[in-house]
């Protein structure tokens, strides 16, 4: 994976992990377009930076999707990359079929609607990237989040499909935080025992060096969740998501 010189569409680019990345990926000299429903959060992330640019987009309306995949093939040809990091969550979804069906049309059918999108401008260019962003919840479930638990294990089955349809014309990778220091739900900022943001986006940005660069952009407080399957561990970490007084 290519780290500068790339044109990168970072969706979710207003706030989190989306920003953060956006930031990042920008400092190393890219080409940076932040995509998200709020117009001033985007205008923030951009303020005193030279080649980023907002876009307008919300992943759970089919034609904001289409006129933002217009947008970018007018304006940005060149277009390499997608870091799709939009999304939701809430610990109120449970008995709420309404929240879980908008939490799933955005996590999931937002990624589909946005990769499937932007296949034909990326495929087969130099360099071509698509990142998807599932979660540590797609391997153990957090039973208070069924919904979004499922959207990005979802994802996450989505990723691996993609990648192998795409072999040979564009790289494939999932990232996949752990609980994060962000405002993906109130009072997450600053709780304890998540990562805080900075530290994440450091070790993010490691394992995007790589070299070769790893399918999965997993940090390593995240693996515990990966392969708890694979280790046995499964009630273990269902266990400790009960002493955190979360499940």
């Amino acid at each position: 994976m290519k780290l500068t010189g790339n044109t990168i569409l970072v969706t979710g680019g207003g706030s989190g992990i989306g920003q953060g990345l956006a930031w990042k990926f920008h400092d190393l000299g890219n080409t940076v377009i932040v995509a998200g429903r709020r117009a001033s959060a985007l205008a923030e992330t951009v303020a005193g930076r030279e080649n980023m640019h907002v876009l307008e987009l919300d992943v759970a309306d089919p034609a904001s999707v289409a006129t933002a995949l217009e947008v970018l093939a007018r304006e940005f040809p060149q277009l390499n990359m997608l870091i799709h990091s939009a999304g939701i969550m809430t610990h109120d979804e449970l008995g709420d079929v309404d929240m879980a069906a908008r939490i799933i049309d955005i996590n999931l059918m937002g990624t589909i609607r946005v990769v499937e999108g932007l296949i034909p401008q990326l495929e087969g260019k130099d360099n071509a990237v698509i990142c998807t962003v599932s979660s540590g919840l797609a391997f153990i479930p957090l039973p208070s989040t069924p919904a979004y638990s499922a959207s990005k294990a979802a994802v996450h089955s989505y990723t691996v499909s993609l990648r192998h349809r795409l072999k040979g014309k564009a790289d494939v990778i999932e990232i996949a935080p752990p609980a994060v220091q962000t405002g993906l739900t109130p009072g997450q900022e600053s709780r304890e025992g998540f990562m805080p943001l900075a530290d994440y986006l450091d070790e993010t940005m490691e394992n995007f060096a790589k070299v070769p660069t790893p399918q999965e952009n997993l940090v390593k407080n995240v693996l515990p969740l990966r392969n708890a399957d694979k280790d046995g561990k499964v009630e273990e970490m269902l266990a400790m998501f009960e002493s955190l007084g979360i499940l």
